[in-house]
């Protein structure tokens, strides 16, 4: 028999909508194999080793799916499938081959071999706490970047692997599971080579924009393939138009701009390894002549081209996330307003802004109530003309609304 987690009556609501994670508090009982017999105790005194493969009832009883434990984590089962446990376990190797290949199906029905996309995106391919990237360079090799970020495919990290090499054929396996989020979950970070070792620092092409990125060192995992359709959507408004580019990371919306024929690109982030790589990529591109970069905190660079006068016709603004909680929701609401009422304010008549947010934390509610607030504020009218998420590399889970977090609005400031 394997280990059965019975939840608190009324938990299960979340689970059957599609939510894959059970909390600690929401565990009403363990029920376990000793050696002595079967015991049903509560989550503290249950004696399953973390790691074991545990299924989940709600508390009348029903079966609600098979998961993971860890009770060093908050979250103290991950769901790996909707199967019993014995179905899963039968054949680990085959049931993760499966996984990867439908997730490997999915991104071929929008991406081609030469493109660069996330192939594995956690709970919302239903391995969760696995990212997979998977790079496409320019030298013809591909590479896979890999984080383990959970217990939950820690456990089958070697059925994983074999399943990434054998359906993805990549040339090399870069690990970056150097994340703090896997100390939560009892393990130590970890990167590096997984086999033979390639280049740290590849070049891909995205949106016909040749784009340096630093597996290795770079934020996360080198690079945020999630704004991809975005970036084309700037490209298709830049023509002939003066463009700020800020929070820039790797030049990669700056670029695009310059791509879709902007006049003059100005691309603005506080690294300097970020600014040396924009430098690069500006080279890459043979965009020097229209385009310059900054290295500045954006806030400051935003008062300073107030004070000067200086405007523009279309200002992208795609920070990193203001708040990773809910308790700091309103300091991040300030943060948000004050670069959105900033870059109205040096937009001139009718100027686009491209206003994004990558934090789950701040919704949707919020994150367009503060584009009101922040036109009203800076006397402006505001048309909402797209509004846009992460692409469909980043699929959305069904009742698992963390998968939801890119905000990406297209705005005419009047």
């Amino acid at each position: 028999m394997f280990p059965r987690v019975f939840l608190k009556p009324k938990e299960e609501q979340e689970i059957l909508q599609g939510f894959p994670w059970v909390f600690d508090n929401e565990i009403s009982t363990v029920k376990f194999e000793e050696k002595s017999g079967v015991k049903q105790t509560s989550l503290e005194e249950c004696k399953v080793e973390d790691g074991s493969v545990v299924e989940v009832f709600a508390n009348a009883g029903g079966f609600l799916g098979t998961g993971i434990i860890n009770r060093k984590s908050k979250i103290t089962v991950r769901l790996i499938g909707y199967e019993h446990a014995d179905r899963v376990t039968e054949d680990t190797a085959a049931y993760y081959e499966k996984k990867v290949s439908d997730a490997y199906d999915l991104r071929k029905l929008y991406y081609d071999m030469k493109d660069s996309y996330r192939l594995i995106y956690g709970e919302a391919d239903l391995i969760p706490g696995l990212i997979v990237e998977r790079y496409f360079d320019v030298t013809k090799k591909i590479y896979l970047v890999v984080q383990f970020l959970s217990l939950s495919c820690e456990v089958y990290r070697k059925e994983i692997l074999k399943a990434l090499k054998k359906i993805v054929r990549a040339d090399f396996i870069y690990e970056r599971s150097d994340a703090a989020v896997r100390e939560k979950e009892g393990l130590e970070e970890k990167s590096g080579w997984i086999g033979d070792a390639g280049q740290s620092v590849i070049t891909i092409r995205e949106n016909d924009v040749l784009l340096q990125v630093d597996i290795a060192k770079g934020q996360k995992t080198g690079y945020f393939l999630d704004q991809k359709f975005n970036r084309k959507k700037v490209a298709e408004l830049s023509q002939g138009k003066t463009v700020l580019d800020t929070f820039s990371h790797t030049g990669a919306f700056g670029l695009n701009a310059f791509k879709g024929g902007a006049k003059q690109v100005v691309s603005v982030d506080l690294s300097q390894e970020a600014v040396d790589m924009i430098n690069k990529n500006i080279e890459l591109n043979h965009a020097g002549n229209k385009m310059s970069s900054v290295c500045g905190d954006v806030f400051d660079i935003l008062k300073k081209y107030e004070t000067e006068g200086r405007k523009f016709d279309l200002i992208v603004l795609d920070p990193p996330a203001f708040t990773k909680n809910a308790k700091n929701i309103q300091k991040a609401y300030g943060g948000y307003k004050e670069i959105n009422l900033r870059a109205m304010r040096l937009l001139n008549p009718n100027g686009i802004l491209v206003t994004c947010s990558c934090s789950y934390f701040f919704d949707s509610e919020h994150f367009y109530g503060m584009i009101m607030k922040a036109a009203e504020d800076s006397k402006k009218k505001v048309q909402i003309l797209a509004k846009y998420g992460a692409g469909p590399d980043h699929p959305v889970l069904a009742g698992y609304p963390k998968s939801e977090y890119l905000k990406c609005a297209v705005c005419r400031v009047i």
